[in-house]
């Protein structure tokens, strides 16, 4: 991401996807309930956007909404170019991402430390 406008642009799109999800009927996406956009990098000259698509189901479930976001691709760049009022959209390329099953791992992990560690309110100690 090479500057202002880029990093706008790329919070923008981000933002519509995650928007329009809900209204698309593609089964392998199935509402976005468990799936997130966690980014988008739009290039420096504004025609390609890599979109990274994450989900707590795992890799596989994210690997499957990949493909159900490529075939939604053409409707995705229509609203996009709409709602920004671009005369050239970029070229959404979708890619499956493992972050959010990886951040639920630290939480459990956390959690179970947590739950380890004696109360500092004991008075034991």
């Amino acid at each position: 991401m090479a500057g202002f406008k880029a990093g706008r642009m790329s919070e923008d799109i981000r933002r519509i996807i995650s928007g329009k999800m809900r209204d698309l009927k593609d089964p392998r996406i199935n509402g976005g309930d468990m799936l997130t956009v966690v980014r988008c990098d739009v290039s420096s000259d504004g025609s390609f956007c890599k979109v990274y698509i994450s989900s707590l189901e795992g890799m596989e479930k994210a690997r499957e909404a990949v493909y159900g976001f490529e075939s939604a691709s053409g409707y995705l760049k229509r609203e996009i170019s709409n709602v920004l009022k671009l005369r050239k959209c970029p070229e959404l390329k979708f890619i499956a991402d493992d972050s959010a099953e990886y951040s639920m791992r630290i939480f459990d992990k956390l959690k179970d430390i947590r739950s380890r560690e004696p109360a500092e309110d004991d008075p034991e100690e």
